[in-house]
């Protein structure tokens, strides 16, 4: 699913408007009738789980004098045809309505409805308030992804007021306070239950604090012609941005082959562990394992090795040289020749940090054409050798590198234009593809792909998720996935093995093995939709 910016959008918009002649009134209201039948539809499933019957829903509509409020203001009227409570309020200057708001709102009245001036507390402004605290719902069409700068004060107030109610929100296009390109709270913001988008969802529904403030999000066609969005999207010529969905996971999913063997599905090598660190790698075995990889092997120090055999019925354990419970410069051969025989390599969990480690590290990724992921330890192996990751896309090998924030700061890694900008901008200079960990993982490539996520919870914030993600990229490299497409499958399916452990487990108790063995229920849900 493409993603816009707030720029490309307006575009889109005028694109539509003033060349494809399709009247701005037509497109605010074909919005607005999609707000007024998911609005009807979240109310519905709350009725069914308990809602007093026979009663009106209550709804309060809150418009800004922008065209996200003649969105409000249509939907208000489509909302007052249906038999809701409704009432509609302006926050902002009236003076300052755009000519289709203003339509927008001559339509609400024509219907039955004033849309009332918001008031200061004390007076109408107290009963105003009485009104909406007994809401059922609150719409938010305030501000809309034209919001540049800090919410100004007066709106601020009213957003804060707003978000001390507990009355559920479905926000109109963005929630009201968040940046449309980074997700950023300008000041303050109203958290939503729903976001209804129109066209295509926006960077700041996925990126920054965005997520957290969209809620479920829903995307409507508002009858945009597919051609003028992929002629402003691809404008520039560069990749367009996607986010990685159940449609798109789908389409990426690798076909297995009916007649294929264990050697058909990918042989893979992970080299890692080391005393007190000998659950990370089991768990990389276990992420690769489940994500379909035909052989698995796996390579740790001997000082730990019985313990890690012990862990590992359907994986391959082979005990390394090694020097005060880490692998040591000795092992190398041994490494290089494993990796040498397989069709990916994962390098990092458990591996701990050395002097000795390092060099050998960098020494793998220069003599190894071998496709390799870099996880945890790994990445600091190389943290001062970095040129290594250029010299060996310019021999045409591929480096995954797989880094939470903290790990990104010691790579050198910039955050401060934003998580898309900061990996996108690592992977070229380094040419490696870059998984950028954390809420909505970014997933970024030399050539200026990018794939940000849409699955995943809180509860996978524990230490060892990471070694289970790093097993699974390293599993669709090896079974023949182009790089970037399977880094970025992979962190969508373990956030959907995290969003299935979050429904059995919840979010305090669902632990990293727990998400590798959720794995399959993940992929199972693709294939069983495939089929649908």
């Amino acid at each position: 699913m493409r993603l816009a910016a707030a720029a490309q959008m307006k575009e889109i918009d005028r694109t539509a408007i003033e060349e494809r002649a399709i009247p701005s009134q037509v497109l605010m209201e074909r919005a607005a009738r999609h707000v007024a039948e998911e609005a009807e539809g979240w109310l519905a499933r709350k009725k069914e789980e308990g809602f007093p019957s026979g009663k009106a829903f209550r709804i309060a509509v809150f418009c800004g004098s922008g065209n996200n409020g003649g969105d409000g203001a249509a939907a208000a009227r489509f909302l007052l045809e249906k038999g809701m409570e409704v009432r509609a309020f302006l926050v902002g200057n009236r003076e300052k309505m755009t000519p289709d708001t203003r339509l927008m709102e001559e339509r609400l009245q024509r219907a039955g409805l004033s849309l009332e001036d918001w008031q200061e507390e004390g007076g109408s402004g107290e009963e105003q308030r009485d009104w909406c605290r007994k809401a059922d719902l609150i719409i938010d069409a305030l501000l809309g992804i034209g919001l540049k700068g800090e919410v100004r004060q007066n709106m601020r107030a009213v957003l804060s007021w707003l978000e001390e109610l507990p009355v559920p929100v479905l926000a109109v296009d963005i929630a009201s306070g968040i940046s449309t390109d980074t997700g950023e709270v300008l000041g303050t913001a109203l958290h939503a239950e729903l976001t209804v988008t129109f066209t295509l969802p926006k960077f700041g529904h996925y990126e920054g604090q965005g997520s957290y403030y969209a809620g479920m999000l829903k995307v409507c066609s508002i009858g945009i012609p597919e051609e003028v969005i992929e002629e402003v999207l691809s404008g520039d010529g560069k990749p367009v941005p996607e986010a990685c969905d159940e449609k798109w996971a789908r389409r990426m999913l690798p076909k297995r082959k009916k007649d294929g063997h264990k050697g058909t599905f990918g042989r893979v090598s992970i080299t890692g562990g080391s005393v007190g660190l000998t659950g990370a790698p089991v768990l990389a075995s276990r992420g690769a394992a489940r994500s379909g990889s035909g052989l698995v092997f796996l390579s740790v120090p001997e000082s730990i090795y019985p313990i890690v055999a012990a862990s590992s019925l359907e994986v391959m354990p082979a005990p390394l040289p090694d020097q005060n419970g880490k692998i040591s410069s000795g092992a190398f051969f041994q490494i290089l020749e494993r990796l040498n025989a397989c069709n990916a390599g994962l390098i990092g969990p458990g591996l701990g940090r050395s002097q000795e480690l390092s060099l050998l590290v960098c020494k793998l990724l220069e003599q190894t054409a071998t496709p390799l992921v870099l996880d945890a330890d790994g990445l600091y192996a190389i943290k001062d050798r970095k040129e290594l990751l250029r010299r060996r896309r310019e021999k045409g090998q591929i480096t995954i590198l797989t880094p939470h924030e903290g790990e990104f700061a010691y790579l050198g890694g910039d955050l401060s234009a934003g998580r898309k900008e900061a990996a996108l901008r690592f992977a070229e200079k380094y040419g490696c593809i870059l998984v950028l960990k954390g809420p909505a993982t970014v997933t970024a490539s030399p050539d200026g792909k990018v794939y940000i996520n849409t699955t995943g919870n809180n509860g996978m914030a524990k230490g060892g998720s990471g070694d289970v993600l790093g097993g699974m990229v390293l599993s669709f490299l090896g079974q023949g996935m182009e790089a970037c497409q399977a880094a970025a499958l992979a962190v969508y399916l373990h956030g959907l093995a995290g969003d299935i452990c979050r429904d059995k487990l919840g979010e305090y108790g669902m632990l990293p093995g727990d998400l590798a063995e959720a794995v399959p229920s993940a992929i199972l849900r693709l294939q069983r939709s495939v089929r649908v």
